[in-house]
């Protein structure tokens, strides 16, 4: 089966002109100020657009920055070259991550714009059928934690399963009620952050708390401390990484090998490394899904229908950005979603 960039790095790319467009939620989502960035390329009448994510000071530099896109490539690959040669940043990032998430920006602007041109869609040029896309919501409890919280959104959205990060503060009786609730399918534990730990005998009481409570979530980003690492080892099928994966490369880092993973695209940032990485775990029978940035626009729904097509049964964070709402409404799509994918690197 055809890879990812082998399937899309010879398409022939014209790039008449660029800009960007601010995006705001459509609602409270508890994070003030938020914002994303739509990349806009243009070309022989059709557009190509990618989403930068990230804080205000990422998206005010993008919205100013201006770099030399125009012209005839030959091929994507051509394109996705000249770039390297590109600064894309006119002063330092705070993280280094940042480069990865605005590389994806153009890329995955560049590709819409490069299968527009051709005429085609994704799954038509990898020769995939993209499958109805199984999704969780995620979101914090506060401190202290609302306790019911969890089984209100299950009310109003029976369908849809859950990511949640676990805090110390949670007592056995708080897991008890959230246990009770069905479709909590991942447990993140923030641990691959360098958030300083205030009381380590609590956090080693959180994990084992956690693991007798949920016997079959999957145990997202564990702290490196060789007490958890010991209680998580014998559990490796369903311990997970995300901070740390941007590469093939970083798979091997990781303190306990990786039976599943979270394969963020905008953190991988390459459409080349992101390819090299959807081969790696299909040969290596490591399950993949993917969760999602914070995107208000276009980037979320290319997120969703590259689950659709490399890991649709996975317990995939992108459900549609209204599911960030403080208050999100009772009528948003149910899980499994239908991918409809559209002409280019989107969904309609």
């Amino acid at each position: 089966m055809t890879d990812l960039w082998t399937a899309v790095q010879d398409l022939p790319i014209t790039i008449e002109a660029s800009s960007y467009e601010a995006l705001l939620p459509s609602g409270a989502t508890g994070m003030e100020g938020y914002t994303t960035t739509h990349l806009r390329l243009t070309g022989r009448g059709e557009e190509g657009v990618g989403e930068q994510v990230g804080m205000p000071e990422t998206q005010e530099s993008l919205r100013a920055l201006e770099v030399p896109l125009t012209g005839e490539w030959p091929t994507l690959a051509a394109f996705v070259a000249h770039l390297d040669g590109v600064e894309l940043w006119t002063t330092e990032p705070e993280h280094d991550l940042e480069r990865h998430w605005r590389r994806w920006t153009f890329e995955s602007a560049a590709l819409d714009l490069a299968l527009r041109q051709a005429g085609t869609s994704l799954p038509e040029v990898l020769g995939r059928a993209p499958r109805p896309l199984t999704f969780v919501t995620s979101f914090g409890l506060g401190d202290p934690p609302d306790i019911d919280k969890v089984a209100r959104r299950r009310a109003l959205h029976p369908t849809v399963g859950f990511k949640l990060d676990v805090a110390p503060s949670w007592t056995q009786e708080i897991m008890d009620r959230v246990a009770a609730v069905e479709g909590v399918a991942t447990i993140d534990f923030k641990g691959q952050y360098g958030l300083e730990i205030e009381d380590e005998a609590a956090l080693l009481a959180m994990y084992e708390r956690t693991v007798a409570t949920f016997p079959d979530a999957v145990l997202e980003d564990p702290h490196d401390l060789p007490a958890v690492l010991e209680l998580l080892r014998p559990l490796a099928a369903r311990v997970s990484y995300d901070a740390p994966v941007t590469s093939v490369a970083s798979l091997d880092a990781t303190p306990i090998p990786v039976g599943i993973v979270n394969v963020k695209p905008c953190r991988v940032g390459r459409l080349s490394e992101l390819s090299g990485l959807y081969a790696h775990c299909e040969a290596q029978g490591i399950r993949m899904y993917n969760g999602g940035m914070g995107e208000l626009g276009v980037g979320r729904g290319q997120a969703q229908l590259l689950a659709s097509l490399f890991h649709p049964d996975a317990p995939n964070d992108i459900a549609p950005s209204d599911y960030n709402l403080e208050a999100p409404p009772a009528d948003l799509p149910a899980s499994p979603l239908d991918p409809a994918p559209d002409r280019g690197f989107r969904r309609r």
